[in-house]
């Protein structure tokens, strides 16, 4: 599930980022991992918060495609995003972008990085 979950949130790249959104028509980073485990066939929770609290904490050599990533945005856990794998991953990153890839090495995302999880 994790790694079809994957595959469509990289399908997402380009949608725009919109507050609360949760399709294609707009996401935000929690709505875009709602979305994709979705139509992967698995419900999982909608805010960042809950997804971190319903996922089973993953150490970092151990992460997977499809394993979510947590970061700490202005001090507090409030950014979420999808492991690609070979240390990129896909997300939804703030008002004005669009669904995107990164890399966890970038020295932002490094930084910000709190842990990983997967959905129980």
């Amino acid at each position: 599930v994790g790694q079809a979950a994957a595959r469509i949130a990289r399908q997402q790249v380009g949608a725009p980022y919109r507050y609360g959104g949760s399709s294609p028509d707009g996401f935000d980073c929690s709505g875009l991992v709602q979305y994709s485990y979705a139509r992967a066939g698995m419900r999982v929770p909608r805010t960042t918060g809950q997804l971190w609290s319903a996922t089973r904490p993953v150490r970092r050599e151990d992460i997977r495609t499809g394993d979510l990533l947590f970061f700490s945005i202005d001090g507090k856990m409030s950014h979420v995003g999808l492991y690609l794998g070979e240390q990129r991953f896909v997300h939804a990153p703030s008002s004005g972008r669009t669904v995107s890839v990164a890399s966890l090495q970038a020295p932002y995302y490094e930084k910000a990085f709190i842990r990983a999880g997967r959905p129980r």
